[in-house]
């Protein structure tokens, strides 16, 4: 009459067959699941045209970044065993006093499996070099040119 089967092989049957149904049961109500995996939001300030935000996803590429195939590209790449692409420039660390523009940006989301906040700025070398590292998934701000400043006496008498 009744057939036992191993435990192993009833629970695996169960789920498999769980696994099987899951997509259909999202579908059933009318709803897409929701995508997993890699997903930042980019936000943009002070960089003229690039302001706003962005949502980038990747695996495959896709959101409303303007550049989604190559800003997921530059993550892969950066994107090394043991180190944070997002990693705030250590203490301590000597930079130059180059100033590369009031541009500041806030990635937030999930990249490879582990949460994102970071904050960028371009208020040193280090804190540029970073940024540029990062480009294009930020903006190319490099064009960025500081506003002439015009010496004391140098357009005419006053007085």
């Amino acid at each position: 009459m009744f057939e036992f089967m191993p435990r192993g092989t009833l629970l695996g049957a169960v789920a498999l067959l769980a696994a099987a149904t899951a997509p259909l049961t999202a579908y059933a109500h009318g709803r897409p699941p929701v995508p997993r995996g890699d997903r930042l939001v980019v936000t943009i300030a002070h960089a003229g045209r690039a302001d706003g935000t962005y949502v980038l996803r990747c695996h495959p590429g896709s959101g409303s970044h303007p550049d989604p195939a190559g800003a997921c590209a530059i993550l892969d790449r950066r994107t090394i065993w043991g180190r944070n692409p997002f990693a705030p420039v250590p203490r301590g660390r000597m930079c130059s006093m180059e100033y590369g523009g009031p541009a500041t940006a806030r990635i937030s989301g999930v990249w490879a499996g582990r949460p994102v906040d970071a904050r960028y700025d371009r208020r040193d070398g280090c804190q540029v070099a970073r940024w540029n590292d990062l480009v294009p998934l930020l903006p190319d701000v490099r064009s960025w040119t500081p506003p002439r400043r015009t010496p004391a006496g140098a357009g005419g008498r006053h007085g």
